[in-house]
């Protein structure tokens, strides 16, 4: 194996080795490197004339050359008839091989060597006399008496790796994105503009090849193509680590290459939608973002809400880059290490979250050798509650990138964010879900994936709720894939009761084979049927519990207000959560009283929030409760009409009377009728 850095040799702005009378070491380069040129004489020579020593100037300087190959030079670098430092190699009865480079070796006859005895490591100087037809090549001996030493650099043919093919050796040249050591090879991934290839090199079992290696080198790799679990592999022969304007050049070709190829699919949206333009076309660079961050051979972690809404953004966005990524990586098992998917299970990104993630992130690092994944919030992520997360992950180079529904803070999290969507950005509200946005998300990314998604925006849709103006639309284009709108629901249904129980797990192919994305369309069917059966029993058990323990009463508003202690009268530990039973419970209430209806279930130390034509700003009310009743704790957050709030357990009573208080001073909104929101 061999290892060198650019600017170590003296390089040579011609290639045409016959060419004497130009010396490249001239005295216009401040920083010549001499460390190239092995024989005494040559180096005594080359000091004289960049000291000025000589009374021969570069360009007239006719003393014969003697080329010194750098370590990758190949038989193109080669002419016959011109000297060449060489080291002996090998002593046979009929002559010594000598090398020239690492690729380029040949003989020495005994006829031409007139007796002069040689030992490996001897160095010379030899005349190039024949390339043969076989690639055979003979060399002679030469003893120049005044001579200058030029070295002269390889300059390869770069594959790009795309177009690497089994059994050819190759160069390739871009940015070292992965450096793992295994029990055997030291793999080394390398990107370039077009992929990700991985490049192995053996130093003992378990000995780390090729130390000066570090992610972010840019290199030059040269070997032989194979083939290793149904990807190309290249067996490193050479390795270049490049400095100086050639890295820059390298780089900013990669630069380019890859901004082309991170620009997404031109695809039209599923449905017609006005008020979805401006967000879409910000879901364009964030897709822009994600294939950039995949090419870039970054890890991308995603977090969602674990909820009927969040899976069905999570889930079309993940498999749409697994794809990407295999595409890129040439191998369907990339994935397996490069997109993760967790749900979280509070509507924030909780402290305990961001501590697991960051804990996985390093270990990656550490033991296998990844960058920093990029952060991909889903359905979560906007609000002031986000930012202690934002803050711990701020001390690391982990991008962040927020898609959400949920009512904004932008003055707090925007400095913490590289990328944030949320409909409230644009002038719109929830009613356009992260499902909705994040199919559209997944069809840029991939759009081969559009046939497994069509009816999933119906789905985000019911299971929030959403009474936005295209969810016609959305239910129709499900209807054409073969659901009707009591099946969406079952899905919707199914999938929270499924994400219940998985808890802090992703359970990938349950929640693809819920969805019917890439998943199993018979076992998707049965699996439907047996969760929402379940959902709707463990459900109607709830309300049954609930139900004769609600407190009512008309607030000054005309409104009509239901509170119910979850803590004393709910079954706790098991399906529906909180959340949803607060929901179910208001949505029955709605469909009992027909006008404006609000619905608090509550615990020792929370309040989950319902409404129903009333207007009710939640992030702002938690704002003023904290400055009303200092020391309660209050935090929390959610839409217009469904949210959430933590609290001392102690205040209790303080922050629900305050919290009604102000829901009777709430603004009735016709708009927001029949438009709860499951959360």
């Amino acid at each position: 194996m061999m290892i060198y850095r650019t600017g170590q040799y003296v390089h040579t702005a011609s290639r045409a080795h016959g060419d004497t009378g130009e010396n490249t070491s001239s005295t216009d380069d401040p920083t010549p490197s001499l460390r190239r040129v092995r024989d005494i004489e040559g180096l005594t020579r080359l000091i004289a004339v960049q000291c000025g020593m000589s009374n021969d100037a570069a360009g007239d300087d006719s003393r014969p050359v003697v080329f010194d190959l750098a370590p990758n030079c190949t038989l193109t670098d080669v002419t016959e008839g011109a000297n060449y430092h060489a080291t002996v190699n090998g002593v046979v009865d009929y002559g010594v091989f000598v090398d020239v480079s690492d690729a380029v070796s040949g003989l020495v006859h005994e006829s031409v060597l007139d007796g002069q005895e040689y030992a490996v490591g001897d160095r010379l100087i030899v005349e190039l006399e024949e390339i043969k037809e076989n690639g055979d090549v003979a060399f002679s001996p030469a003893a120049p008496t005044d001579y200058r030493t030029e070295a002269v650099e390889h300059d390869p043919e770069i594959t790009p790796v795309e177009g690497l093919a089994v059994g050819e050796t190759a160069t390739v040249e871009g940015e070292v994105v992965q450096i793992k050591q295994t029990g055997g090879p030291t793999i080394v991934q390398l990107g370039d503009e077009t992929g990700v290839v991985g490049c192995a090199a053996f130093a003992g079992a378990g000995v780390r090849a090729y130390p000066e290696l570090s992610v972010g080198d840019t290199v030059r790799l040269r070997g032989e193509a194979e083939s290793r679990g149904g990807a190309i592999q290249l067996e490193i022969d050479t390795v270049t680590i490049l400095d100086g304007e050639e890295a820059a050049t390298v780089r900013d070709r990669l630069a380019d290459g890859r901004a082309e190829r991170a620009t997404p699919a031109e695809v039209d949206p599923l449905v017609e939608w006005e008020a979805f333009e401006e967000i879409r076309t910000e879901l364009v660079e964030v897709a822009r973002l994600l294939r950039q961050t995949v090419l870039e051979g970054r890890p991308i972690r995603i977090r969602h809400h674990a909820d009927g809404d969040g899976m069905c953004a999570a889930i079309p966005v993940q498999q749409a880059l697994e794809a990407f990524v295999a595409e890129v990586h040439g191998s369907s098992d990339a994935a397996r290490h490069r997109v993760k998917r967790l749900p979280s299970k509070a509507p924030f990104y909780e402290l305990e979250d961001v501590t697991r993630d960051l804990n996985f992130a390093l270990e990656g690092e550490a033991r296998h050798g990844h960058k920093l994944p990029l952060l991909l919030m889903l359905d979560n992520g906007s609000t002031e509650e986000d930012v202690p997360a934002y803050r711990k992950l701020a001390h690391y180079d982990m991008p962040v990138a927020v898609i959400d529904h949920h009512h904004p803070d932008p003055e707090a999290v925007g400095d913490l964010l590289d990328a944030h969507v949320n409909p409230y950005l644009n002038g719109l509200d929830y009613s356009i879900t992260t499902g909705m946005m994040c199919v559209e998300l997944a069809r840029l990314i991939h759009p081969e994936i559009t046939g497994d998604l069509r009816h999933v925006p119906a789905v985000a849709g019911l299971s929030d709720r959403s009474s936005a103006e295209a969810m016609d639309d959305y239910v129709e284009l499900a209807a054409e894939e073969g659901y009707d709108y009591d099946d969406l629901g079952d899905v919707g249904d199914a999938l929270d009761y499924a994400a219940h129980w998985l808890r802090y797990r992703d359970g990938e192919q349950i929640v693809a084979d819920v969805l019917n994305v890439g998943g199993d369309a018979k076992r998707h069917a049965e699996l439907v049927e047996f969760l929402s059966n379940r959902a709707e029993r463990d459900v109607g058990r709830q309300l049954d519990a609930v139900r004769p323990h609600v407190e009512s009463e008309r607030l000054d508003s005309g409104v009509r207000f239901h509170r119910v202690d979850l803590e004393n009268f709910a079954h706790r530990f098991t399906y529906p959560a909180p959340g949803t039973t607060t929901g179910e419970l208001h949505d029955e209430l709605v469909r009992e009283h027909r006008e404006p209806v609000i619905t608090v279930g509550y615990g020792p130390d929370f309040a989950v929030l319902r409404s129903d034509g009333v207007r009710l700003d939640i992030p702002q009310m938690v704002t003023e409760l904290n400055e009303e009743l200092p020391g309660a704790g209050v935090s929390g957050g959610g839409h217009l009409v469904v949210g959430s709030i933590k609290f001392v357990e102690g205040r209790r009573e303080d922050v629900i009377d305050a919290l009604v208080e102000k829901m009777g001073d709430a603004d009735l909104d016709e708009e927001l009728s029949a438009a709860t929101v499951e959360n």
